[in-house]
């Protein structure tokens, strides 16, 4: 597994732990202090902006998480095909994530497309 996809499956693991503690743990290992986070529906920046969407996120779909489907990396950039997941590990949509990496390998931008109507 690269470097990106070890920082990639931490960054995402993040999604699925329940706890702000265990989300900043992380996020020490994965990600940059000043990242920004992006999707369709929002703009987020930085470690505490982050932990708010992540909660927000769980209040509307429990135990939801992220299962990386495909993954491909080069010069400091990655794109993710992923599967939502609810706590019951049904399949609830598909999208694809671009991210940024900085000189120590940590992710300083993630950008996930998927369609907010599904």
């Amino acid at each position: 597994m690269s470097d990106f996809r070890k920082t990639w499956e931490t960054y995402a693991r993040s999604w699925r732990s329940p706890s702000e503690k265990e989300k900043r743990a992380l996020y020490k290992e994965s990600l940059a202090e000043d990242c920004v986070y992006t999707d369709p529906l929002t703009e987020r920046r930085g470690w505490d902006d982050l932990v708010a969407y992540m909660v927000e996120f769980h209040q509307q779909i429990p135990g939801g998480h992220f299962r990386t489907t495909e993954f491909f990396a080069h010069h400091g950039r990655s794109v993710a095909r992923w599967d939502m997941l609810g706590g019951d590990e049904q399949v609830l949509g598909h999208g694809i994530s671009y991210g940024e990496y900085n000189q120590d390998g940590k992710l300083v931008a993630m950008t996930g497309f998927f369609d907010p109507q599904a």
